[in-house]
């Protein structure tokens, strides 16, 4: 009983209706350049205090890093650390913290010396005189040994990406892909699957889920083509992740659309495995301020669309960029305004206080409850973000969930909180339940 006075009895009851549970969905990070940033003097704050990068992100319920492999040598990683410094070499040790931060570990294999993107896919400088059977060859070698490695490191990945924002294929100009030619598209998907054979090889029982990441978060038309012909290939994969910019791939219905689309196409699970937003800006995006507010308006919009895809196959979000904070020397494109950390002071380095979307963004992970609080005459009820894309609705007794009905009071949502407000009837008793798709 709410109160002893008042004759209400409340059910504050869950049912997922077959989707996966708040913990398993990834709110993940591409915390990549954190030893970068580290080496130059870079510092991380919660409320005034400096603290571990990694510990702050597990503090507020992230529960997943995305960190980028390159092919790069050490004398490419000196001459330009930041182009070039996500090695092997780099990369083990900072895996290794992820795990003994109690965080899950996504790897992104780049398969290039640098940044690989839609319009950079350069094949490693070692691999450009490989026959393609060489090539293929080699993928599978090269992958087998990196798992090897981060196996031994005790740092297993949980996924493994088989490139990044590969729309237009990989280790170009062996694996590109244009339209629907055959013989392009049998290139590339023999090179995946050697890519995937080779974490198979060295991952032993505890094979790493397998993501095959395009750009085209808002284009549906372009994704169905994409995966499409992967799947004529039969390349074998688990989940399917889409880069998301809203400055760049559409609008957030177009997202909508295209990750639903996928999932009920494909039927498999669906992850915007990059994104971000402003904190510091000029102009609103698809009504969203560029501010710190509007980071969590924006991370809310996100969770809402993840989790209202049917069969619970929204899996997940990866925010891109996210330990950027200004840095003297160096260009990072806008990232360090569109991170998880204010700018800061301090020069050439500053030490950046985390921003409130961190925790919006960790929520998405909370566990999914109602709490009911008496406000005078009405009761209000409020849930966590994780339950976005839930449906609260009511019963005067605990029917079949059939026979439940929604609330149609309107629902306020702060970011990381949704909330409503329900009158109190004193001659009967009601029931609440949030409701999955």
């Amino acid at each position: 009983m709410v109160s002893k006075h008042a004759k209400l009895a409340l059910a504050l009851l869950l049912a997922f209706g077959g989707a996966a549970r708040a913990d398993d969905f990834l709110a993940g990070v591409d915390y990549s350049h954190l030893q970068f940033f580290e080496a130059r003097g870079t510092l991380y704050k919660e409320n005034g205090q400096i603290r571990d990068g990694l510990d702050i992100l597990k503090d507020n319920g992230i529960n997943c890093v995305r960190l980028r492999l390159f092919t790069s040598t050490a004398a490419q990683a000196q001459a330009d650390p930041y182009n070039y410094t996500n090695n092997l070499n780099y990369n083990l040790p900072l895996a290794v913290r992820v795990k003994n931060a109690g965080l899950k570990f996504l790897l992104d294999f780049h398969y290039s010396d640098t940044w690989a993107d839609p319009g950079h896919q350069s094949t490693p400088a070692a691999w450009t005189n490989l026959t393609f059977i060489q090539l293929e060859q080699q993928v599978r070698s090269y992958n087998s040994n990196c798992i090897a490695a981060f196996k031994a490191a005790g740092a297993m990945p949980d996924y493994v990406q088989i490139g990044n924002e590969i729309t237009s294929g990989m280790l170009w100009p062996s694996g590109m892909v244009s339209g629907s030619s055959n013989t392009s598209w049998s290139n590339l998907g023999k090179l995946m699957k050697a890519a995937i054979n080779g974490v198979k090889d060295a991952a032993g029982t505890n094979v790493p889920k397998i993501m095959i990441h395009i750009d085209r978060g808002g284009d549906w038309n372009t994704t169905k083509w994409y995966f499409d012909n992967v799947s004529f290939q039969q390349v074998p994969f688990d989940v399917i992740g889409e880069s998301y910019y809203p400055f760049w791939h559409g609008s957030l219905d177009d997202l909508r659309e295209c990750l639903t689309n996928a999932a009920a196409r494909y039927g498999k699970p669906v992850i915007v495995v990059e994104t971000a937003f402003p904190w510091s800006g000029t102009t609103n995006l698809y009504g969203i301020p560029p501010t710190t507010n509007g980071q969590v308006q924006y991370v809310s919009a996100l969770g809402q669309i993840l989790k209202s895809i049917p069969g619970g196959r929204g899996a997940g979000i990866f925010w891109w960029g996210t330990e950027y904070q200004r840095l003297t020397g160096y260009n990072l494109a806008g990232f360090d305004r569109r991170s998880f950390y204010s700018s800061g002071t301090g020069s050439p380095a500053p030490t950046g206080e985390v921003l409130p979307v961190a925790n919006a963004f960790g929520q998405l992970t909370a566990p999914v409850l109602l709490n009911a609080s008496l406000e005078g005459a009405s009761l209000e009820l409020e849930w966590p973000i994780s339950g976005a894309g839930m449906q609260l609705t009511t019963s005067t007794s605990l029917a079949p969930i059939a026979a439940w009905s929604p609330v149609t009071n309107s629902i306020q949502s702060t970011g990381s909180v949704f909330s409503t407000i329900q009158p109190i009837d004193d001659t009967s008793a009601r029931f609440y339940r949030l409701q999955s798709n």
